[in-house]
């Protein structure tokens, strides 16, 4: 079995990338990477709490390594902390890094350029899928996962802290991606076949912030004054 890193964003795609792996008797899923702000100690873009990302690092079983970055973050800063995983990938004898992107060419260009010469194999286990049809493979399976950041220039506010379920891919316009690939939203998975146990979350506020709509999420039950 050859040892495996995956890129996780915290999200469906990514969480879906682990189920599609772990299915591969060949790829042995050692450790999740996922880049934070050091600051506010959120997942880079879809803010998500850094306790939420430890929950579900810790569901999955995998160790969780953090690249972290400042925000606003410049490609330069962004690439060292990449180095810095791969390189200690290399060291760790690591095989292949994987990724859950969809088909947008120019970001698996981009990956496959960061790894060219490290003797680490990108993958891609869901490239060029039909998105329409993962999206509800993933539901009909049981992921289960809620819409944490929108672009409102291509979807109303409104969908922001929606479940992803049948029901908001219902409601998508046909402009936006069931997947939504293009940026158009993003999501946190909290349940499904990749994780042990389900991580309860619930929806504290949203907030709108450097020209996104984000849905603050939560564990269960929590209190603001504590």
């Amino acid at each position: 079995m050859r040892r495996t890193w995956l890129w996780w964003s915290s999200g469906k795609d990514s969480a879906w990338t682990l189920h599609e792996l772990r299915n591969n008797p060949d790829v042995e899923v050692e450790a999740i990477i996922t880049t934070v702000n050091r600051r506010s100690e959120r997942v880079a873009m879809h803010a998500v709490r850094l306790s939420l990302l430890r929950a579900q690092a810790s569901s999955t079983g995998l160790d969780l390594r953090i690249a972290e970055i400042s925000h606003p973050c410049t490609n330069d800063e962004y690439e060292a902390a990449v180095q810095t995983e791969i390189e200690d990938a290399q060291a760790s004898g690591v095989e292949f890094m994987a990724f859950g992107d969809l088909f947008l060419e120019d970001i698996k260009e981009y990956r496959e350029k960061l790894l060219q010469g490290t003797g680490i194999t990108p993958l891609f286990p869901l490239w060029e899928r039909d998105t329409a049809a993962l999206a509800t493979t993933m539901i009909d399976s049981g992921l289960r996962a809620h819409v944490i950041c929108i672009d409102p220039r291509v979807l109303s506010k409104e969908f922001a802290g929606r479940k992803f379920d049948s029901k908001f891919l219902a409601d998508l316009p046909e402009s936006v991606d069931p997947c939504g690939e293009n940026g158009e939203f993003h999501t946190f998975a909290s349940a499904g076949p990749m994780f042990r146990d389900p991580i309860g979350v619930e929806v504290v506020e949203i907030v709108e912030r450097d020209g996104f709509v984000f849905a603050d999420l939560a564990p269960y039950g929590y209190d603001s004054n504590q």
